[in-house]
């Protein structure tokens, strides 16, 4: 096998000769082009439903009007969280399958991708002793999830209680007048969200899902959808026997009768070199609550986000919302409330915000905070199946709810839900990840391909360097990303398959490295 151009699963590379091919053979109306199951949407719990429904036999296409993970999955907190604070407000169930999924995605089907996390909440002088009490409490609580789960105490490490000293030597950036130690807990975080949804759809399509970006659903119906080629303006129809809406929170545009309230979720982007070294992350009280954080996640990449809001939001929704200055100021003062260091508006690099697809239910009141992230499957009268709400965390369970709705409404004949042992390109052991030669970052973002990426840059030396100073990413990654991982774009590379453009200084300076990519991979085509 050639490891500069064969990924580890056959069938798994997405460029844009298979795309425009797929297009062309949907389009062609013949008998084969009609496909059991159209998916909408390729955040994660559309490329999610995908997966599941190629593993059950069925024909899909999915498609999707910008790229993989354009929309609310490459917005999150990076976190695959075991459902403690659903706990907290009583939605066990909620609890429980998220606990279940991160387990799954944790030894199972993407350990390359998540990995244990450790957190530290702090007991600073706004934390009372009896909060404390019930943090310790809640996190014991949790300990419990992972046990019902059935994830194993190696992949998750138990909760304790942490001195005065241990918790600054973990956070040295935490202000030690009156701090009284602190409590350590750990949950799963993601190397990357949008790499996540990048693998899931990459395994879809090595098991034959018709996996379309750029591709804009204009009408939804029964038997499929009238869609628009957005590369070249042409509209076509995709015929199929079922369609799976997972659009997220445009979701309620394509069919009648579904109410969301989108709930925005805001990060900062700062340099790590602003917060001293973080050898964990941080949950810091939000002054006046009693069970909402703001989380710390340093990124191993020279970043650290600092997150999150949970605002409603009304009105239009657009392709990348905007990140207001409340927000900003919000989390900038939290911080304050526990950090020896002062940060300042300046130091926020860059930010982001995601729109959450709350399902709107009529009895739902107050903040969007207190509406429960249980997701919902909904069949319209003409039949198509929408799938809302949720977490990033629960994205295989969603999917895997949408297709058993999909199967029933279409009448189609499937097999049972694999997706829960179905390991995403990339996965492998821990001992065939530790043994693989290669830089330890790699491994975390590709698994067992990053020998593959990694050859790249031993045979042209130019793509060995970073494409940004003090960033790691290097021009092996963007060229793997064209060839590999469906990139079209100087966007898809920067906003998606690497995280470069999340700090618009260094979206500039990677621009034309991400340009020479794109050239280079067409010349090799």
């Amino acid at each position: 096998m050639n490891p500069t151009s064969s990924p580890a699963l056959p069938g798994s590379s997405l460029d844009a000769r298979r795309r425009l091919r797929e297009l062309e053979r949907l389009a062609d109306g013949s008998a084969d082009s009609v496909v059991d199951v159209l998916v909408v949407g390729l955040g994660a719990t559309g490329a999610g439903a995908a997966l599941d429904a190629a593993t059950r036999g069925l024909t899909v296409a999915a498609i999707d009007a910008h790229d993989l993970a354009f929309g609310t999955s490459r917005w999150s907190s990076k976190l695959i969280h075991g459902g403690l604070r659903y706990l907290a407000s009583g939605q066990l169930d909620v609890a429980h399958e998220s606990a279940v999924e991160r387990g799954i995605l944790m030894e199972r089907t993407a350990p390359h991708l998540v990995r244990a996390q450790p957190f530290v909440l702090p007991l600073t002088p706004l934390v009372s002793r009896g909060q404390a009490a019930l943090a310790r409490a809640g996190f014991l609580a949790g300990d419990l999830l992972r046990v019902g789960a059935r994830t194993s105490r190696s992949t998750l490490p138990q909760p304790r209680t942490l001195s005065a000293v241990e918790t600054r030597h973990l956070a040295p950036a935490l202000r030690p007048t009156g701090l009284r130690g602190g409590l350590l807990s750990w949950d799963g975080r993601l190397s990357d969200d949008a790499r996540l949804v990048t693998a899931i759809a990459r395994t879809a399509a090595a098991y034959g899902a018709r996996v379309l970006t750029r591709t804009r659903a204009l009408e939804l119906h029964r038997d499929g959808a009238l869609v628009r080629d957005e590369t070249t303006g042409q509209e076509l129809r995709i015929r199929a026997r079922t369609v799976v809406n997972a659009a997220g929170v445009w979701a309620g545009g394509l069919v009648d009768d579904v109410r969301l309230r989108p709930s925005r979720g805001t990060h900062l982007v700062l340099r790590s070199e602003d917060l001293g070294r973080l050898s964990a992350g941080l949950h810091i009280p939000i002054p006046g609550e009693t069970n909402r954080f703001v989380l710390v996640l340093p990124q191993g990449d020279g970043r650290v986000y600092v997150g999150l809001t949970d605002e409603p939001v009304d009105g239009d929704i657009p392709d990348v919302p905007e990140v207001p200055e409340t927000d900003i100021g919000f989390l900038l003062d939290v911080l304050g409330s526990a950090l020896d260091v002062t940060v300042h508006r300046a130091d926020v690099v860059g930010a982001f915000a995601g729109l959450r697809p709350l399902l709107d239910t009529r009895d739902a009141a107050g903040r969007t905070a207190d509406i429960s992230r249980k997701h919902a499957v909904l069949t319209s009268p003409s039949g198509v199946v929408t799938v809302v709400g949720g977490k990033l965390t629960t994205y295989r369970r969603m999917a895997q709810d949408a297709v058993d709705a999909a199967v029933t409404a279409g009448g189609l004949t499937a097999g049972p839900c694999r997706t829960a042992s179905v390991p995403l390109v990339g996965a492998a052991g821990p001992r065939t990840l530790a043994g693989l030669d290669v830089p330890a970052r790699l491994v975390h973002r590709y698994g067992s391909e990053a020998p593959a990426v990694q050859a790249l840059a031993l045979e042209d030396p130019a793509l060995a360097r970073p494409v940004v100073p003090g960033h790691p990413v290097t021009g092996a990654e963007l060229v793997w990303a064209v060839r590999h991982e469906g990139a079209l774009d100087t966007s898809d590379l920067l906003d998606r398959r690497t995280r470069i453009g999340l700090v618009p200084e260094d979206r500039a300076a990677a621009e034309e490295a991400a340009r020479d990519a794109l050239t280079e991979a067409a010349q090799v085509r």
